[in-house]
């Protein structure tokens, strides 16, 4: 899938939410400014109403485990959010992504032995993760909710270069 605008270089990313709207919204605040040009979600983001701080931003989210996948698909097309379904694959900043929440392990092991993606971006652990097999970076945010500190990425596609983001919250 191409992604909306081949030109980011700077993308953010989420994942656990679980309903936390306070921490969601405080992680796009910070990810906005520190210039995020797309944001993905990486699953669990629970109501359809957390979806509603994904409006007006270029944003795509896939599922997760805890996810009711009927009301996401609706609420979202209704609101004109991407909702990529259990895997997104991207290609922004001329990088290849794929985007699952991690808790299909063989469909993870399938997506990575392919090789095909600069990028495989998972969530479902709750723990940041950033590791290397052969040419594709797996990277985990970490996620904004039962996990301390609370963390969000941004990745510089252009440069490589990934910050994992402490959240917090009023």
């Amino acid at each position: 899938m191409e992604g909306p605008n081949p030109n980011i270089t700077l993308l953010g990313i989420v994942s656990d939410s679980h309903d936390d709207a306070a921490a969601l919204c405080a992680a796009l605040d910070l990810l906005r400014a520190r210039g995020a040009q797309f944001f993905i979600h990486c699953g669990d983001v629970c109501a359809p109403a957390m979806l509603d701080h994904l409006v007006g931003l270029p944003a795509a989210f896939v599922w997760g485990n805890c996810d009711d996948r009927k009301a996401l698909e609706q609420y979202a097309a209704l609101l004109e959010v991407t909702c990529c379904g259990a895997v997104g694959e991207f290609v922004l900043g001329g990088k290849h992504l794929a985007v699952l929440h991690g808790d299909d392990a063989p469909t993870k092991h399938k997506l990575i032995a392919l090789q095909q993606y600069d990028y495989i971006l998972q969530g479902h652990t709750h723990m940041a993760e950033d590791r290397r097999i052969g040419r594709t970076r797996l990277i985990n945010p970490g996620a904004l909710q039962r996990a301390r500190p609370r963390t969000a990425a941004l990745l510089d596609l252009r440069t490589d270069a990934l910050e994992i983001l402490t959240v917090t919250t009023g």
